[in-house]
């Protein structure tokens, strides 16, 4: 066992019952003083829903998956191509031709065997994102495509469960935390009002820096253990800009539309 963990290990061992390799693994996040075993322990009982196994759920599921979240689902129809080796990490040569779900799954299995892990390898409409939305305790958005970014929303909306969205393309990105849980949170319609607009610039049509998909990414897995533990602050109301070419960041707050269809009434309670 680490000794770095000294006096915590029986007290970990205690609220986690996990054995000497996952307190090996997972021993830096239990060492942070203000996220320690609470904070782990949170991820442990976590299950997230990944839509979208490419550049950015790559590193979305790699980083969860190691940071011990509990039962990580992916969503992806999609099959591995020789141009997503550029960029998509989760997957390698070997993989081409295989569903990115089950090859992002077997990745994040390779890093952490303890992972509980499913790979859903189709597309899915309304009603399947309602069933699995309604079991999961967050939701990360991680697609390229308008028409689900919306849907995602509207569902997670109405069924009071936070969305991490996040977009990369060219040389620029931005992510964000849209929680109906919380009353003044805004929601990705208000950030994205027009609905009828084609879909917007994607990696395929207009290129991508790769690294670029990677600091998004993180910063949605980052942002998705914030949530899901309660640590610091989450970017609700705020998007953060990212200018690669420049290293520049930029953060702009976000207000609610008063006007908008998804959040402009509170979403009803059961």
């Amino acid at each position: 066992m680490n000794v770095l963990l000294g006096a915590k290990s029986l007290r970990i061992r205690h609220y986690l019952h996990m054995n000497d390799a996952q307190l090996l693994q997972f021993s830096r996040h239990i060492m942070l003083s203000d996220f320690d075993i609470a904070g782990q322990e949170s991820l442990l009982r976590a299950k997230v829903l990944l839509i979208g196994a490419g550049g950015l759920g790559s590193p979305i599921a790699l980083y969860l998956g190691a940071a011990g979240v509990g039962e990580l689902t992916i969503v992806d129809d999609d099959l591995v191509d020789s141009s997503n080796l550029q960029r998509q990490i989760a997957h390698g040569h070997a993989d081409i031709g295989s569903n990115k779900a089950s090859s992002a799954a077997q990745s994040v299995a390779a890093l952490n065997p303890s992972a509980v892990c499913h790979a859903i390898n189709r597309r899915l409409d309304a009603d399947a994102l309602e069933t699995q939305i309604a079991s999961t305790d967050l939701v990360i958005d991680a697609t390229d495509n308008a028409e689900t970014r919306f849907l995602l929303n509207r569902i997670c909306w109405q069924q009071r469960t936070a969305l991490v969205s996040g977009a990369a393309v060219r040389w620029e990105g931005h992510i964000s935390v849209f929680d109906a849980n919380q009353p003044d949170s805004p929601c990705y319609q208000c950030l994205y009002p027009n609905t009828e607009l084609d879909d917007q610039l994607n990696c395929a049509e207009s290129g991508v820096i790769s690294p670029l998909v990677g600091v998004i990414g993180s910063m949605q897995a980052l942002e998705a253990i914030k949530c899901l533990t309660g640590t610091g602050e989450a970017l609700v109301g705020t998007v953060l800009f990212f200018d690669a070419k420049f290293a520049e960041w930029r953060r702009i707050g976000l207000t609610k539309n008063p006007s908008c269809p998804i959040c402009a009434n509170p979403p009803a309670t059961t």
